[in-house]
């Protein structure tokens, strides 16, 4: 018999953008729906990031300076237990900084 339980996957990314990819990756690779993956700001701090990235890293006078950059991404994903393997190498291949389970 599969076991259908619930569990939370959490992942820290160091930039929106992969954050941005793990969702993607979620929705496409293992057919997760949306309202099921939650992104947040992974202190208490509004954050788009630890790193820069995209539009913050490819500007003409160099790397912007006015998004925060206060913190990690989270992504965390309400998942069946047969999932958390897939899942978890879905967001270790997309350049999660931790995975978690809990």
């Amino acid at each position: 018999m599969a076991d259908d339980s619930t569990v939370t996957i959490r992942a820290s990314f160091s930039t929106r953008e992969a954050a941005d990819l793990a969702v993607e990756h979620l929705v496409q690779q293992q057919g997760i729906s949306r309202r099921d993956i939650f992104v947040q700001s992974a202190t208490d701090e509004n954050t788009s990031g630890s790193m820069a990235s995209g539009g913050d890293a490819s500007h003409d006078e160099g790397t912007r300076d006015d998004g925060a950059l206060e913190g990690d991404i989270e992504v965390s994903v309400d998942i069946t237990a047969g999932q958390i393997a897939a899942v978890q190498g879905i967001l270790e291949d997309v350049g999660a900084i931790r995975v978690s389970k809990g």
